[in-house]
């Protein structure tokens, strides 16, 4: 008789899909002015500010 030992979870978040995951990081830096700026344009369309950065640049690029 076998006994099929299980590999024991890892820690952590569970990998995500390809097509769930973004794709690569581009750093970018703000003053501190236009960080502000950036952070209360996000707020007030109520998105994270990665989100917001995403959609205005959507819309640029599609212009």
């Amino acid at each position: 008789m076998q006994t099929s030992k299980r590999k024991p979870k890892k820690p952590g978040r569970p990998r995500l899909t390809k097509a769930d995951a973004k794709g690569q990081i581009v750093p970018v830096r703000f003053n501190p002015e236009d960080r502000k700026r950036v952070e209360a344009a996000a707020r007030a369309s109520k998105q994270t500010v990665s989100a917001w950065i995403r959609s205005i640049l959507a819309g640029a690029v599609e212009s």
